[in-house]
């Protein structure tokens, strides 16, 4: 999800077509074309420019509403209702694909959530996610841990730093509620990174955001990306 501003001017999108399997974005104002998966402007007056990545989450719709109980949901246009009925995932994995990257253990179609820290990226396969949470990891010099939330779907990833202090986390046992603790304080802490319970109590952890997208896709617009390997 990107901020539509730029230099101050807010800018109206409008869907142009497909670049290297992955949607293209023509703004009204000027022109110009964006790819989607990494917010830059490849053609026209704009060429060059980069919109700002927007704080998103992927989340199911029940862990949604309750963290945000007074959140409002987007009404789907009636004309193209049935499109948003439709399993566009079965239907996606008929049609032909022209990028491979052989070499690696995933196939191109599998689902994985990439992040990129201080120009370092690593992809993440879903199923060593879902066996592991939560994932200590480092990249770019930044530790950080990645987690699946109490609806076993959802995800997301904290920085594992805590007053200047490099921590770990770790799933809190024998408890019927899910908890996170720390490896410093024994703080207990939500899946939105705050400490509810402890010495850390008040306190939050930076977010990173994360792309949950196809392999080839991360592959093909993070070229010197790594794989997480357990």
């Amino acid at each position: 999800m990107w901020k539509r501003t730029i230099g101050g001017r807010a800018l109206h999108f409008r869907l142009a077509g497909i670049n290297n399997q992955n949607f293209l974005m023509r703004d009204e104002e000027t022109g110009s074309w964006w790819q989607q998966a990494s917010g830059k402007a490849i053609f026209g007056a704009l060429k060059g420019e980069s919109l700002e990545l927007a704080p998103y989450d992927e989340l199911s719709f029940g862990l949604w509403k309750q963290e945000s109980p007074a959140g409002q949901v987007l009404a789907p246009v009636s004309k193209d209702e049935k499109e948003y009925d439709s399993k566009w995932e079965t239907e996606i994995q008929k049609l032909p694909l022209v990028l491979t990257f052989p070499g690696t253990a995933l196939q191109s179609r599998d689902i994985v959530i990439g992040l990129e820290v201080a120009g370092a990226s690593r992809a993440y396969p879903i199923g060593a996610i879902v066996a592991q949470s939560p994932i200590q990891d480092r990249l770019g010099g930044t530790p950080f841990f990645l987690t699946v939330g109490p609806d076993g779907k959802s995800m997301r990833a904290f920085v594992s730093r805590l007053d200047g202090v490099d921590i770990e986390f770790f799933r809190k046992s024998g408890s019927d509620k899910w908890v996170l603790m720390d490896s410093a304080s024994a703080s207990e802490w939500n899946f939105q990174g705050c400490a509810t319970l402890g010495p850390a109590q008040g306190k939050c952890l930076e977010r990173l955001p994360l792309l949950k997208d196809f392999w080839f896709d991360w592959r093909n617009y993070h070229p010197s990306t790594s794989v997480y390997r357990h």
